[in-house]
């Protein structure tokens, strides 16, 4: 029987949650399980029942890296046509809110992977690095680039060029995670977390995604008109119709994504 290497859960309330399941080698991300994440993130940015996504390894670890089997005897022409920027667009370009929920080791890759979450639920034991230094690499999927933007220049470089591990309450220090929990609590507050967000407007969510990661790298004026452009569109929108509506009668709002 075809090892299941990442399980998918039919969303509930909103929330689909995917799971790394390759913990023989950690969750170790081969083309392979890239291939078929990349795959299912394609098909839940297109899935009307599917508001939120949570992304975790399970309990003991996310994702120790990349497999390195797949670098012994890869040359520079194998690597590149590999193309493997498909396969993190297909993360970075959706439009559903992603929550990661990090337990254990995120480390080279799977920091990587976990970088491309809105939001970062760790637990106590989670640790972070960019250790690809050590077998003479260097990140290739966005380690330099947004560790940078996260949590600055010299926080940055000091964990791409010593290799070191840092804890979740570090992490959660520099601004690299979004809250600190214990481990067993860690999914099951990533799925609370999504599900909030899932019952909120779609549109509004997509917006504020599209905004926020366009105009960290636009000038700050340019930024701001593309806030004010998406923040005039939502008017027109039912949903934030029906948001004003609900609060002023008090009661929940039943947001239909139109």
């Amino acid at each position: 029987m075809e090892e299941q290497t990442i399980l998918i859960e039919s969303p509930v309330n909103g929330v689909c949650v995917i799971t790394l399941n390759r913990p023989k080698v950690r969750n170790a991300l081969n083309t392979e399980l890239r291939q078929k994440l990349a795959d299912i993130f394609i098909q839940l940015n297109d899935d009307p029942q599917t508001k939120a996504i949570v992304l975790t390894g399970g309990d003991k670890v996310f994702a120790a890296g990349a497999d390195v089997n797949d670098f012994l005897t890869a040359k520079t022409v194998d690597v590149y046509l590999r193309h493997s920027e498909r396969y993190w667009d297909a993360i970075t370009n959706c439009r559903k809110p992603i929550i990661a929920a990090v337990n254990g080791y995120a480390l080279g890759g799977g920091c990587e992977l976990a970088m491309h979450a809105d939001i970062i639920v760790a637990g106590k034991s989670a640790k972070f690095g960019q250790p690809e230094i050590k077998i003479g690499l260097m990140p290739g999927a966005g380690g330099t680039q947004r560790l940078f933007r996260v949590i600055g220049k010299h926080k940055a470089m000091k964990l791409i060029l010593t290799g070191d591990m840092i804890s979740a309450e570090a992490a959660d220090q520099m601004g690299l995670v979004s809250e600190v929990v214990d481990d067993e609590t860690t999914i099951k507050r990533a799925i609370d977390v999504a599900t909030k967000l899932a019952g909120y407007s779609p549109i509004a969510l997509m917006q504020i995604k599209e905004v926020a990661n366009l105009g960290v790298d636009m000038p700050l004026q340019a930024a701001l008109a593309l806030e004010r452009k998406a923040f005039q569109i939502l008017f027109d929108t039912e949903d934030q119709k029906e948001g004003v509506k609900a609060f002023l009668e008090k009661r929940d709002a039943n947001y239909k994504g139109q």
